[in-house]
C-alpha cells in the first residue's frame, strides 16, 4: 500500500478536512472540554479507526487489516503516556481549561507532520539497512527496562531547553491573553505563555515518538500501515486527554503494563532480525499472536489498577489539572487596566 500515492492523498485529505471541522466548526470558540463532550469524540475517533481498519480487511485482507489494528493498538496505548505529561505541563504552566484544546490542537496538527517525516525515514532506513529492526529492538527493551525500574529522570520543567531558550530569546507577556499565541503591544510584538505550553507540548510528542514509531515497525513494515495507525491514535489524544485526565493516576498499573509491551516488541524485533542472519529459517511471530499478547498485557495493567488501587496519594493532584485561577485573575486584571 504504501507505493500507491492515492492511498496516501485520499487519506490526507480525510485528516485535514476532520481537523477542520474539529476546529472550525465544534471547537470554534474556546471553551472547557467536559467529560461528555470528550467522551463522545472519543468514541467518534475509535469508531473511524475501525470503520478504516474494517474497510482494508475487505479490500486488502485480513493480514494488512490485523496489522493496522496491532499498530493502532500499540500507538494508543503509547499514547496513554502523553496525557500524564500533558497533565503535568498544563498544571505546571497553570493554563486555563477552555484554553488547553487549542493546544493540544495545534500540537497534534506538528506532530502529525513530523511523525510522517519520520516514518518515511525510518522505512526508508529498514530498506537500506535491514538490521536496523534489531537496533531498534534493542532501544525498545532499554526503555522496557527503565520504564519498569522506573527510574528515568523526574521531568523538571523549570530546566527544561525549550522552556529556557524561549524565555531567554523571546519577548514573553507575564499573563495569558485568551487564545492567543502572541499580541502587538506598544507596536512591538510580544509572545503568550500559551506558546511557550505549545512548543513543550510538541518537543515532548517528538520525545516520545522516539519510541512509538520503531515500536510499530516491529507489528507492520508497511509504511502507509505505520503512518495511519499513528494519525488516528493522535487524533484521539485531545479527546483521550480531557476524558482521562482526572483519573490517569488510578491507572498505576499502566506503565508497567506499557513497559512490558515494548519489552515484547523490543523482543520480537531482536528475535526476527538476528534469525534472519543466523538460522536458516527464519522466525517470524504471526500478527494474530502480537494482537493477542499486547492486548492480553494492556488489559491485564487496567484491571489490576482498578482492582488495587494506590495506597498513597499521587504526587500531582489531578482532580482539575485544567484550573488556573492566579493567571486568569492576572489576566482579567490586565485587561481591565
Amino acid at each position: 500500500m504504501a507505493t500507491n500515492i492515492w492511498f496516501w492523498v485520499l487519506f490526507n485529505l480525510f485528516v485535514l478536512g476532520m481537523l477542520a471541522i474539529d476546529l472550525g466548526i465544534f471547537n470554534r470558540k474556546a471553551h472547557r472540554i467536559g467529560v461528555k463532550e470528550a467522551a463522545i469524540w472519543s468514541v467518534v475517533w475509535i469508531g473511524l479507526a475501525l470503520t478504516f481498519g474494517a474497510g482494508l480487511y475487505v479490500f486488502e485482507g485480513s493480514k494488512i487489516a490485523l496489522e493496522f489494528l496491532g499498530g493502532y493498538l500499540l500507538e494508543k496505548s503509547l499514547s496513554v503516556d502523553n496525557i500524564f505529561v500533558f497533565v503535568m505541563i498544563f498544571t505546571y504552566f497553570a493554563t486555563p481549561a477552555q484554553y488547553q484544546h487549542r493546544v493540544l490542537y495545534w500540537g497534534i496538527l506538528t506532530a502529525l507532520l513530523l511523525r510522517g517525516a519520520m516514518i518515511l525515514a525510518g522505512a526508508a532506513l529498514l530498506t537500506r539497512f535491514e538490521f536496523l529492526i534489531g537496533v531498534f529492538g534493542l532501544l525498545l527493551i532499554f526503555t522496557a527496562v527503565r520504564m519498569f525500574k522506573n527510574d528515568e529522570d523526574a521531568v523538571d520543567l523549570e530546566k527544561n531547553w525549550v522552556v529556557r531558550s524561549v524565555r531567554r530569546y523571546l519577548p514573553m507577556t507575564s499573563a495569558y491573553h485568551g487564545q492567543r499565541f502572541t499580541i502587538v503591544e506598544r507596536g512591538a510584538r510580544l509572545f503568550t505563555p500559551l506558546l511557550l505550553v505549545l512548543l513543550v507540548v510538541e518537543t515532548s510528542d517528538v520525545i516520545f515518538a522516539l519510541d512509538s514509531i520503531p515500536a510499530i515497525f516491529g507489528i507492520t513494515r508497511d509504511p502507509f500501515i505505520v503512518y495511519t495507525s499513528n494519525v488516528f491514535a493522535i487524533l484521539g489524544l485531545r479527546s483521550l486527554y480531557f476524558l482521562l485526565a482526572g483519573v490517569i493516576d488510578k491507572f498505576h498499573y499502566l506503565k508497567l503494563g506499557l513497559a512490558l509491551v515494548l519489552g515484547f516488541v523490543g523482543t520480537k524485533m531482536v528475535v526476527e532480525s538476528a534469525s534472519d542472519y543466523l538460522l536458516e529459517h527464519s522466525i517470524h511471530m504471526p500478527i494474530q499472536w502480537s494482537l493477542l499478547v499486547i492486548f492480553g498485557v494492556l488489559a491485564t495493567s487496567i484491571a489490576a489498577s482498578l482492582l488495587y488501587p494506590p495506597r498513597e496519594p499521587a504526587l500531582v493532584e489531578a482532580s482539575d489539572p485544567t484550573a488556573a485561577p492566579i493567571v486568569v485573575a492576572q489576566e482579567e486584571s490586565h485587561r481591565a487596566a
